[in-house]
């Protein structure tokens, strides 16, 4: 029983060594190109009242609770929600906007893991259209490492941004968001 319980202890003690030389920092991005000027790209992605129009995670729960806080499009505005175990619980804020330029975003999560990131959308005017340019950073606290070496962050969120950009694309060549 000791050998046991000692193998056990030296696999949890290499387990958290291990942990602690993973990066500190985790960042996930994705780009792609719409055929719509900035202006009407910024104006879907800067509003949290069209979000439910293109974000991947609107589809995973269309019964969310939603709650929008703030001024619409202005640093400061808010859109909290409650969904289910696939979205989970969280609060996305908005901390920067630079008209048809960049959108930087706090976004808590609450559940199922608590975190706080940073979301950007990087918006450039290429051809007749947009580039966009869609991340994620965060941190990665022990726990967060003990995490990344079973999860990879990038896998996990990467094909959402894939198919939130082509959401996006597809109601941003259609046009302004509604009441834009």
């Amino acid at each position: 029983m000791r050998k046991i319980l000692r193998v056990v202890l030296l696999a949890i003690v290499a387990l958290l060594i291990y942990a602690s030389t993973r990066p500190d920092t985790f960042h996930v991005e994705r780009t792609g190109m719409i055929g719509a000027p900035p202006e009407v790209v910024y104006a879907h992605v800067v509003s949290f009242h069209a979000w439910p129009a293109w974000s991947p995670w609107e589809k995973l729960d269309p019964n969310m609770k939603r709650e929008f806080g703030g001024t619409d499009g202005a640093v400061g505005s808010s859109y909290a929600w409650v969904g289910n175990d696939k979205v989970g619980t969280g609060k996305m804020t908005i901390t920067e906007a630079t008209p048809a330029s960049k959108v930087d975003m706090k976004l808590e999560f609450i559940k199922p893991f608590k975190a706080t990131n940073t979301a950007t959308f990087a918006l450039a005017p290429e051809g007749a259209g947009t580039k966009v340019t869609w991340a994620m950073d965060g941190k990665n606290d022990l726990m967060g490492k003990i995490m990344s070496i079973f999860m990879n962050m990038d896998k996990m969120v990467g094909g959402d941004f894939e198919r939130g950009l082509v959401s996006l694309k597809a109601v941003s060549e259609a046009g302004p968001p509604a009441g834009s």
